[in-house]
């Protein structure tokens, strides 16, 4: 006779949290989780390649063995970095595991004296919550742009750019760039793409 799966309740599943910092035995539960959502095409498709390079980018939640929820937190300039690969298990949804994962992230980000911390997202009203705000895509670093070329809606983004500063006087651009284009010829050779929104 077949077992059959019991669903752990929602209630058991966030009442015994733990956020770390990822390991490379997290790879393939976090392909699992991101890959999901890039299914439905509101997320960028990892590779185990891919996750293998970043992976020290990455905070996950776990419920005892199982993986809920990860965020990532990668550096662009010497006081600026993007939270990224954002997600959380569908079950648990509303239940606050993103915003843990974000107030870990911006964490990170002020112990590292960043002075602003950026996001590309579907959902605005998420990170409207924990403080961001929306923003032109023109004061965000060039860098960035550079992780967009592989998209593909690198032509027709409509992701929206939100934005959080860290402290009062945050610097981002231009005498950043400047500075960065002394160094990486590469920094200057990203072209903002020419942006059309769906409704066009």
């Amino acid at each position: 006779m077949a077992s059959v799966s019991i669903p752990v309740p929602v209630e058991e599943l966030i009442s015994n949290l733990t956020i770390k910092k990822a390991a490379m035995r997290d790879i393939q539960p976090l392909l699992g989780l991101i890959n999901e959502y890039a299914t439905n095409g509101v997320m960028l498709p990892r590779t185990e390649f891919e996750m293998s390079e970043n992976i020290r980018d990455f905070t996950v939640v776990y419920s005892d063995n199982k993986l809920v929820a990860c965020g990532a937190l990668h550096f662009y300039t010497p006081t600026s970095g993007e939270v990224r690969s954002l997600a959380v298990d569908p079950v648990l949804k509303t239940h606050g595991l993103g915003r843990l994962v974000v107030s870990a992230l911006e964490e990170e980000a002020m112990a590292n004296e960043l002075h602003a911390i950026f996001a590309f997202t579907y959902v605005p009203n998420f990170f409207r919550k924990v403080g961001f705000r929306a923003v032109e895509r023109g004061v965000l670093p060039l860098k960035v742009w550079k992780d967009c070329l592989r998209c593909p809606k690198f032509q027709r983004c409509d992701e929206i750019a939100m934005l959080k500063a860290l402290r009062p006087d945050p610097v981002l651009s231009p005498a950043e760039a400047q500075t960065a284009q002394q160094f990486d010829p590469e920094f200057a050779l990203i072209q903002l793409p020419n942006l059309k929104h769906s409704d066009e």
